[in-house]
């Protein structure tokens, strides 16, 4: 695509299609880990793709026999507490990032998406998962648990499931995942990428604008008790009402024509 929002990097491809930025994690010989380079590029790719005013929504897919099975261990034996810190700040970062991009995040996830890999599944804001994929924060097995993952799982699955899935490393099918609440469509393995495009070309279909304050809402909401909440969500219906495109899409339905979205 024009402007640079797309520039392949030693472990994350990018491309655009249809408005939508695909962002591939592309180091299968250790099964996407979540590297520090890993991180490093995703998070570049995601502050360029913020930017990009023709990107209105991004897929998080994978090359390989995994979406991604966590942190690379071999960054972390032997590590100091600096480099211990460093590291799990930047994959905080990175979620972070993620939850604060002003564009729909979609996780396309095949096979194996564990431990970080399940954290990143779970931050996006949608999951589409194919029939054989598997979910699991198993850090409890090697003695390290999975406190950082569970932070984004918690929040997916709620605190029973997840602290199941913590506690025993278990991992679950896309079908429990499906039910759990951390994925939201399950497909056939070989209509994966077909059905995830899918979903994210009815998503962009809506106004960037709308998309871009409607997702800022919902999590600026989502944890507070319902009383702050609405208090939240009223003064986002007031600043989206007056907007142009709210204002533009409103007039379209009253006279029964399609929107001109500005963005």
């Amino acid at each position: 695509m024009d402007g640079g929002a797309c520039m392949d990097t030693a472990v994350v491809m990018c491309e655009v299609q249809d408005g939508v930025a695909l962002l591939t994690l592309n180091h299968p010989q250790r099964r996407n880990a979540l590297s520090r380079a890993m991180l490093e590029a995703l998070r570049a790719h995601l502050d360029r793709v913020a930017r990009d005013a023709a990107v209105r929504a991004v897929i998080i897919r994978a090359n390989g026999p995994a979406f991604s099975a966590g942190h690379d261990l071999r960054e972390l034996v032997g590590s100091t507490e600096e480099d211990a810190r460093a590291l799990f700040a930047l994959c905080t970062e990175v979620m972070e990032a993620i939850r604060a991009l002003p564009k729909p995040v979609i996780a396309q996830v095949h096979a194996v998406a564990t431990a970080a890999g399940c954290q990143l599944a779970a931050t996006c804001d949608l999951v589409v998962a194919s029939e054989d994929a598997t979910f699991a924060t198993p850090g409890v097995k090697i003695g390290l648990f999975c406190t950082t993952p569970g932070v984004a799982v918690s929040r997916a699955v709620g605190s029973k499931k997840a602290m199941e899935m913590l506690l025993t490393g278990a991992p679950i099918t896309s079908a429990e995942a499906e039910r759990a609440g951390l994925v939201n469509k399950v497909v056939p393995p070989d209509r994966l990428a077909e059905e995830t495009m899918a979903l994210a070309r009815q998503i962009v279909a809506a106004s960037a604008y709308t998309l871009g304050i409607g997702k800022r809402g919902f999590y600026a909401q989502v944890a507070l008790d319902r009383p702050k909440a609405y208090e939240v969500a009223e003064r986002v219906m007031v600043e989206n009402t007056l907007a142009p495109d709210a204002q533009e899409g409103m007039r379209a339905f009253l006279e029964k024509r399609p929107p001109h979205w500005r963005s």
